[in-house]
Parts: structure tokens; sequence; C-alpha cells
């Protein structure tokens, strides 16, 4: 009798401790956040139960098995399994029955006016909060053509390239005033990661997205908090041990302005039912080489940091302000007034935010917008610009038209202020995915493109057409001076006549295409001439507008 006793206590505690193991095997993988507003903690719940329920009738019929299920004990204990389970899976159906009412309680159709108001969208001033960027300033490499970029370089370096791949992060920020994406390496496999963890990961990879030139940025001490660490060191295992009740979304890869790596783990707030309405409330800052990490509430980031809000949620909230601004049947039957966003979004620097763009369109239509708006990816502020016009993939296909005889495709374009004009800016690229040319299309008249081999000669045709067909504009940009004229001389570059010149005292070179002035062939050494320039390098300038 002892020993059955006793061996049914080290069942029970075998029971208990393989339960605790299994648990804290899903806890480990699964990382749920411990938090009863996060819907995955309860996913987590269910599973812990499932698991008791699986290991407390095994266990049962283990030792039912081998006494073959005589006497009134083991019927005795056949009915406590049953009764157990019978309570778990009774405990199963309630948190399910939870679930259900907590995502009715939260849905659309009985909340359509605070979905509505998740996103405060004001009305903005495009030629007054979007600044004309000059010409080598404006970012022409897509994401697509960054990865290329950072592959290339790291193919370069052979003492990397067999031990260590790029991960996919490529976020784009503003560093120093200029707009590059950032990624970090990872470890090959684990093989090599157990041959290099101890030092961490040595490099980050930037592009700069105005020149395409690729860096790899060496570090003195090596990254070793990354999504490709295992253990402790993985960056969301990491976070979520030390943050255990927060709600995580997307994790993502910065620099600080001195160069210095860090994960950005914004941190999800729901501000409808229990999980609905989802939001950003903060982010946490943990530095990539070091672990060190703090969190912060929205006002209180820092400068530096680009992107805190992820682009599908600010996406997921312009729909909703768009679809319920009338209500939630009025979105079903009628449709009076609602809008959606286009298909796609880009990014645009805006002083030293990085702001998300997309157009908006009326439910109704697919070749045409009805404004425009720009959200700060670190404040989440978002203005609309009520200014129709075409959509951004019929401006595709117009700068595609353009050069169709050399069957380029366009990237999906970024939105420009030029001469005042909301203009979008493209990249042409051949079959290879490399940039051969570049397109600006104005946004209310898509039918004028200016393209070119340079981003200046692009915007020079731009503006030249833009004259041709009597559209009125602001200034061309840039700084104006006056001068007589030294040397004078002209070529034909693909097609276009360019001219050169210098000024008296001055030792710039200027350039200028023939579309920019008709006194362009008339100029004569020792002419006083005003114009307006933009600064291209340290000795050359173009000619924006001519007197």
């Amino acid at each position: 009798m002892k020993v059955l006793r006793k061996n049914s206590t080290a069942s029970k505690v075998r029971r208990i401790v393989l339960t605790i193991v299994i648990i804290f095997l899903m806890f480990w993988f699964m990382l749920p956040a411990i938090n009863p507003r996060n819907s995955g903690f309860w996913t987590f719940l269910i599973l812990c139960v499932v698991v008791c329920i699986v290991i407390n009738a095994f266990s049962t019929l283990r030792e039912g098995l081998a006494q073959g299920f005589a006497g009134s004990r083991s019927r005795g204990q056949w009915r406590q399994v049953n009764k157990l389970t019978r309570f778990l899976v009774g405990l199963v159906l309630f948190v399910f029955a939870l679930m259900i009412v907590a995502s009715i309680i939260g849905a659309p159709i009985f909340n359509a006016g605070r979905y509505q108001r998740l996103i405060t969208i004001e009305e903005g001033n495009f030629t007054e909060d979007v600044a004309e960027l000059s010409m080598s300033n404006i970012p022409v490499v897509d994401r697509d053509t960054a990865v290329q970029l950072g592959k290339r370089k790291l193919g370069e370096i052979s003492d990397l390239v067999s031990q260590f791949e790029i991960q996919s992060n490529y976020t784009q920020i503003n560093y120093h005033n200029s707009p590059y994406r950032v990624t970090p390496l990872a470890y090959g496999d684990i093989i090599k990661w157990i041959n290099n963890q101890r030092e961490g990961l040595p490099a980050y990879i930037m592009v700069n997205m105005v020149t395409q030139e690729a860096t790899l940025v060496r570090l003195e001490e090596g990254m070793k908090y990354s999504p490709s660490e295992y253990f402790m060191r993985n960056i969301n295992r990491h976070l979520r041990f030390k943050y255990p009740t927060k709600i995580f979304d997307t994790i993502s890869f910065e620099i600080d302005e001195e160069g210095t790596p860090y994960w950005v783990a914004p941190t999800i707030k729901y501000r409808i039912g229990i999980w609905s309405g989802k939001d950003i409330g903060g982010a946490i800052l943990c530095n990539a080489i070091t672990g060190e990490s703090q969190y912060y509430s929205m006002d209180e980031l820092p400068a530096w940091v680009d992107q805190v809000v992820i682009s599908e949620l600010i996406i997921g909230q312009l729909n909703y302000s768009g679809k319920y601004i009338s209500g939630f049947f009025n979105s079903i039957f009628g449709q009076k007034g609602v809008l959606q966003t286009t298909e796609g979004y880009n990014y645009i620097a805006v002083g030293d935010d990085v702001y998300l763009y997309t157009g908006m369109t009326s439910v109704t239509s697919d070749e045409s917008n009805v404004g425009f708006v720009l959200v700060n990816m670190r404040t989440k502020e978002t203005k609309f610009y009520s200014i129709p016009g075409a959509e951004e993939y019929s401006a595709m296909e117009s700068a595609q038209g353009q050069v169709q005889h050399l069957r380029y495709s366009a990237t999906f374009p970024i939105l420009l202020n030029v001469s005042d004009r909301p203009t979008y800016f493209m990249s042409l690229k051949d079959s290879a995915g490399l940039v051969k040319m570049y397109a600006f299309v104005d946004v209310q008249q898509y039918q004028v493109v200016g393209t070119g081999p340079t981003v200046n000669e692009a915007r020079a045709d731009y503006i030249s057409k833009l004259k041709n067909e009597d559209i009125n504009i602001g200034s061309s940009g840039g700084e104006e001076i006056t001068g007589k004229v030294g040397t004078i001389s002209s070529a034909v570059i693909d097609g276009n006549t360019r001219f050169y010149f210098m000024l008296d005292g001055d030792t710039h070179v200027y350039t200028a295409d023939i579309s920019v002035s008709e006194r362009l062939p008339f100029l004569r050494e020792g002419d006083n001439v005003t114009f307006s320039f933009i600064e291209i390098n340290d000795n050359l300038r173009e000619v924006s507008e001519m007197n």
C-alpha cells in the first residue's frame, strides 16, 4: 500500500514538473505579454490548459495500463481524471467565450466613431509644410535598390561575407539631415553564430538614398543583441523578460546621430474595448551593443528616432478615418464621402523627420486622388492636403509611357514640392533593376512628365513642360545671383543642348538646359545676367531660372 502511495506521489511530481517544463518552453518561444489586454496572452493560457489536460490524461492512462485497470483505485483515478478534464475543458470554453465577447465589444459596428478618431487629421498647406528640396538631396533609391546595393557591399568584404548575411530591415531614417536606409548584419547559421557570438555582429550597412553609396560601418564593439541571436541575447526575448507586461509591435533597427545602433520596440495600447483600436503608446529604445534599454512615451522620444509608428498601422487608421466618416452603415450603404488610401505608400523627409506619404481616393474612384496625407512616423502628426490629382500608379504609367521604347519600370513615387507644385518623383529602372533615368510627374496634370538621365536634367525638362502648358508655377528654387559672363560654351548631351559658363570673379561652373531660358543661345562674354541656381557640388551649380 505504501509502495502504491509512493508511486502515486512520484507520478504527480513528474506530471507537475513536465507541465512546468512544457509551459516554460511554450513561453520561451511564443513570448506573449503577460497582460490581459493582449489576445496572445489568452491564447497562451488556453494552450497551457490543453497541456495540463493531455499530460494528466496520458499519465493516468499509463498508470492504468500498468495496473491493468483493475480495482476500485484505478476506477477512482479515472473518475478524478474525467472530473478534472471536464473542469479544464469548461475553463477553455469559458476563455473562448470571453475572447469572443471582447472582440464583439470592440467591433466597428458599435464603435464606428471611435475608430474614425483613432488618428487626428489636420488640414495642411502644401507649399508651407513641404519645402522644396535641392536636387542634390532628392532620394533616388527605393528599398529594392537598397537591398541590391547592400548585398553588393557585403560581397566586397571577404572576411565577413562567409560568416554573415544581411537582415531585411532597411529602415529609412534621416541621418545628419540626409535620407538613409540602415540594416544590421545577421549570423549566417547556428554554426557561424557559435563561431562569432562572443564578439557579436561586427557591422551594419548604410545606404545613402541620394548618392546610392552603400557603406559598411564597422563597430569597435560588436552588437550583442539582435533577432539572429539565440537564448537571452535574442532581442525579442531580451525585451520580453525585461518588460513582461509590455505589448510590442514590430521591432525596427535605427542608429542615433553618433552612429550607435539601437533597436526601437514600439509598445501597443488599445483604445477601444479590450484589444481593439490598436495604437502606439510609446517605445523602448535598446542599445544593440550593450542591451541597455529605456521606455519613452510618445512625447518623450529623442528627436533622432525616426520610425516608431508602423506603416501598416497608419494605413489602417487612415482607412478607418475615411471609411467611418459618416458612421458604420454609411460605409456599407450609400458610402457618401467615404475615402480610402491608395494601394501604396512611400516615405519623404521633411525637416529632420520621416513622413509617410499616401494618397486618399474615393471608394468609387480608381484612377484619381482627392488629396494626400503626410504622417510623421515618430509623433503620428497627420496632415491632409486637398489637392486632387492622379493616383500613384497612373503617374507611374505616365512616366513609363515617356520611355516605353526602353521598357523601363518606375519605382513607387515620392511626393516633392517643385516650384510650389505637388510633384511625383520616381526612378526608372531597367530589367536588371538598375536605375537608368528619372521622372517628374505633375500630380494635378499627370500628362506633364519630365524625364532625364540625371535628376537635374529631368527637373529641367519638367519645368520646361510646365511652362509650355502655361501652368502657373512658383519660383524654380535656389539662390539668386547677378554677374557678368566670363566664358561660355555649349554641348549636346543625349540629344539635349546644355550651356556651361562662368562669371567674372567666380570660380564656380554654371550649367543650364536650353529649356531654362530662350536667352541662353545668345549669351556672350561680358553680358550681365541674373539667375537662380541650385548647388550640385563644390564646383558645379545648376541654373534653375534665368531672368
